[in-house]
């Protein structure tokens, strides 16, 4: 596995365990785009892992956001798989690998990073340290990588609102109950509990397992068209002034760096 950048890896038999490992708080970013496409790239064939389990390394963070520095150059990255520059379609690209995909959350996940959790298969998260959230809102921006078909399928429409304007940040406990995850676990639990699933899982017949996330993902995922529409949405905006002021402003106040502000970050935006 040396082929990836900030992915740290491990196997046990036809699970893979991918850990985000990204200093300083693991912001998706070219590094991470990159490996998302050469992992997607192996899923494809569909020969050698059953199951994905992404983690993090950081135990305050997760996949805080994207490196707002970077936007055009993950974006151009990701076009070499999905043939556009959409973090959105990557993203469904992933929901249709032939793997079954889980995400074991600890720490801030927010933004493109709760957009990369929508679009694996399973959500588990530890109930003290997950924090979830969609700040684009507070920039002006459209939510572009997913979360706003993610999320109207799977919490329904008022919350999805909720969710999507607030630009709030959501303990473990209240995503379980919205359905944003599949369940909140005890910290000390989560790991084992999603290692024996995953194990379990993959224990079962390949072709089965794929015929499964076919038919779920037929009736759950949304379209190209509207995947793209809102990547589309998210690009214009990072243009308009106002966007680019505030987040000129918030990178002054701490943004994209391990402290207060990307720590506290619902609290923040919520003063902006």
């Amino acid at each position: 596995m040396e082929m990836f950048e900030v992915l740290k890896t491990r196997t046990d038999g036809q699970v893979l365990f991918a850990a985000i490992d990204n200093p300083p708080i693991n912001l998706l970013g070219p590094a991470l785009v990159r490996d998302l496409v050469s992992l997607i790239r192996i899923l494809d064939k569909g020969d050698t892992y059953k199951v994905v389990v992404f983690s993090s390394a950081n135990p305050d963070f997760f996949i805080p956001h994207v490196d707002i520095t970077k936007i055009a150059e993950y974006r151009e990255i990701a076009a070499q798989l999905v043939g556009e520059p959409s973090l959105a379609l990557l993203f469904r690209r992933l929901s249709e690998t032939k793997a079954i995909t889980i995400a074991q959350i600890a720490g801030r996940v927010r933004g493109a990073g709760s957009e990369f959790i929508l679009a694996c298969d399973m959500r588990f998260a530890s109930r003290e340290k997950a924090i979830f959230g969609q700040l684009e809102a507070a920039f002006g921006q459209v939510a572009g990588g997913g979360a706003i078909q993610h999320l109207t399928r799977t919490l329904g429409r008022g919350r999805a609102f909720e969710v999507l304007t607030s630009s709030n940040d959501y303990d473990a406990d209240l995503a379980e109950r919205y359905g944003w995850i599949n369940r909140a676990i005890p910290d000390r639990d989560l790991e084992d509990f999603v290692d024996a699933l995953a194990l379990r899982i993959a224990k079962f017949p390949h072709q089965g397992l794929m015929d499964i996330k076919e038919r779920i993902n037929a009736i759950s995922l949304a379209s190209v068209d509207d995947l793209r529409k809102d990547s589309e949405l998210f690009g214009r905006a990072t243009q308009f002034p106002e966007t680019k002021e505030r987040y000129k402003k918030i990178i002054g106040l701490g943004l994209q760096q391990y402290g207060d502000t990307e720590l506290n970050l619902g609290r923040v935006l919520g003063e902006f």
